[in-house]
């Protein structure tokens, strides 16, 4: 039986992958940040009934060193092993850069780029304790291959996760651990409807108004749901994907091709 991590896994995109790996037969550990506690244990019940996996609820920080070496720990104390790390956990941020305040630009990338190399890190030495072996997969976004007006910062700790996933992938193959991530577009998620409504203010249109216009852009015609996203993230947590790493990988139905 292998073992599965994902971050920000209380709701959204995060949800939805522990959903998909636990129907794939792993043991899963979900975490999120000790705010969102009970949504968390709300989600982890939800997995865990009828699952015939193990499923256990932790909370922690990661853009905390201390916080995400302890939700390792943890994950090994509780279910035996780590060989799946998702580093979901994300937040976004939309304002003109030339409104951007260093605090606020600090504060996107130790989520979305120290959060990601926390977890990759600490994952990839427990790995190797354990003997080599695993998948590590980390939240990169169509931001990770285009700049957008607007979404600068957020785009800038997307390319990050591209590069350090390239950089990971090189370093630890001799391990046997494969490291890849996975390129979101516009996703039916809490995370877009701020977006959304951030963008509206900013360009002062109504609610939904943005996104419907982003969206027009998507050759197959619909937004995304995080069971799209779960699907390609299981094939990356599975055996199909063990000669492929160090790829950033699109599911945006058709919005940047690379």
């Amino acid at each position: 039986m292998t073992v599965a991590h994902v971050t920000g896994a209380a709701r959204g995109i995060g949800k939805a992958i522990a959903t998909r790996l636990v129907a794939d037969g792993h043991d899963v550990a979900v975490s999120d940040l000790p705010s969102m506690r009970d949504e968390l244990e709300t989600t982890a019940r939800e997995l865990a009934d009828g699952a015939a996996t193990r499923v256990v609820a932790l909370t922690g920080d990661v853009s905390d060193p201390g916080s995400v070496r302890a939700l390792v720990a943890d994950t090994v104390a509780e279910l035996g092993s780590l060989d799946v790390m998702v580093a979901n956990a994300g937040i976004a941020q939309t304002k003109a850069l030339l409104d951007v305040t260093p605090e606020e630009y600090d504060a996107v990338h130790a989520v979305n780029g120290r959060g990601v190399f926390l977890c990759y890190t600490e994952a990839a030495r427990q790995m190797i304790a354990q003997g080599g072996g695993g998948k590590i997969i980390g939240a990169a976004s169509i931001a990770a291959h285009k700049g957008f007006a607007l979404l600068g910062v957020y785009c800038s700790s997307k390319f990050a996760v591209r590069s350090l996933t390239q950089s990971a992938a090189q370093e630890w193959a001799s391990h046997g651990i494969t490291v890849n991530a996975y390129c979101p577009g516009i996703v039916d998620t809490t995370m877009w409807e701020e977006i959304d409504h951030d963008l509206g203010e900013i360009n002062h249109v109504g609610k939904g108004e943005s996104m419907q216009a982003m969206a027009a852009g998507i050759a197959l015609g619909r937004v995304s749901t995080g069971e799209d996203v779960a699907k390609l993230v299981s094939f990356l947590a599975g055996p199909d994907s063990d000669y492929m790493t160090g790829q950033s990988v699109l599911v945006d139905g058709g919005m940047v091709f690379s």
